[in-house]
Protein backbone atom coordinates (compact mmCIF):
# COMPACT_ATOMS: atom_id res chain seq x y z
CA UNK A 1 0.00 0.00 0.00
CA UNK A 2 2.55 2.43 0.91
CA UNK A 3 4.23 2.15 -2.69
CA UNK A 4 1.43 2.80 -4.13
CA UNK A 5 0.84 5.79 -2.31
CA UNK A 6 4.55 6.62 -3.35
CA UNK A 7 4.16 6.16 -6.85
CA UNK A 8 0.97 7.98 -6.79
CA UNK A 9 3.53 11.43 -5.69
CA UNK A 10 5.84 10.15 -7.89
CA UNK A 11 3.55 11.21 -10.77
CA UNK A 12 1.94 13.74 -9.25
CA UNK A 13 4.73 15.31 -9.05
CA UNK A 14 6.21 14.46 -12.71
CA UNK A 15 2.82 15.74 -14.15
CA UNK A 16 3.20 19.07 -12.62
CA UNK A 17 6.41 19.76 -13.97
CA UNK A 18 4.77 19.40 -17.51
CA UNK A 19 1.62 21.61 -17.24
CA UNK A 20 2.24 24.83 -19.16
CA UNK A 21 1.14 27.34 -15.89
CA UNK A 22 -0.31 30.93 -17.59
CA UNK A 23 2.19 33.95 -16.97
CA UNK A 24 1.26 36.55 -14.99
CA UNK A 25 0.53 38.69 -17.60
CA UNK A 26 -2.08 35.90 -19.34
CA UNK A 27 -3.43 35.40 -15.45
CA UNK A 28 -4.14 39.19 -15.24
CA UNK A 29 -5.80 39.60 -18.28
CA UNK A 30 -8.03 36.63 -17.89
CA UNK A 31 -8.68 38.06 -14.41
CA UNK A 32 -10.02 40.89 -15.80
CA UNK A 33 -12.07 39.36 -18.57
CA UNK A 34 -14.00 36.94 -16.43
CA UNK A 35 -14.52 40.10 -14.04
CA UNK A 36 -15.70 42.30 -17.05
CA UNK A 37 -17.98 39.14 -18.69
CA UNK A 38 -19.80 38.83 -15.07
CA UNK A 39 -20.41 42.92 -14.59
CA UNK A 40 -22.05 42.90 -18.20
CA UNK A 41 -23.92 39.53 -17.69
CA UNK A 42 -25.13 40.78 -14.68
CA UNK A 43 -25.93 44.61 -15.86
CA UNK A 44 -28.12 42.09 -18.84
CA UNK A 45 -30.19 40.14 -16.19
CA UNK A 46 -30.81 43.03 -13.92
CA UNK A 47 -32.20 45.24 -16.72
CA UNK A 48 -34.00 42.06 -17.98
CA UNK A 49 -35.33 41.58 -14.53
CA UNK A 50 -36.61 45.39 -14.27
CA UNK A 51 -37.97 45.32 -17.69
CA UNK A 52 -40.10 42.57 -16.84
CA UNK A 53 -40.95 43.94 -13.68
CA UNK A 54 -42.27 47.12 -15.10
CA UNK A 55 -44.48 45.02 -17.48
CA UNK A 56 -45.85 42.95 -14.87
CA UNK A 57 -46.59 45.74 -12.97
CA UNK A 58 -48.55 47.41 -16.03
CA UNK A 59 -50.65 44.66 -17.08
CA UNK A 60 -51.20 41.68 -13.95
CA UNK A 61 -51.02 43.78 -10.67
CA UNK A 62 -52.87 47.15 -12.48
CA UNK A 63 -56.03 47.56 -9.78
Amino acid sequence: MWQKIKVFFDDSRQEFKRVNWPTFQETKRYTIFVIVLSLGLALFLGLLDFLFLQILQQTVFKI
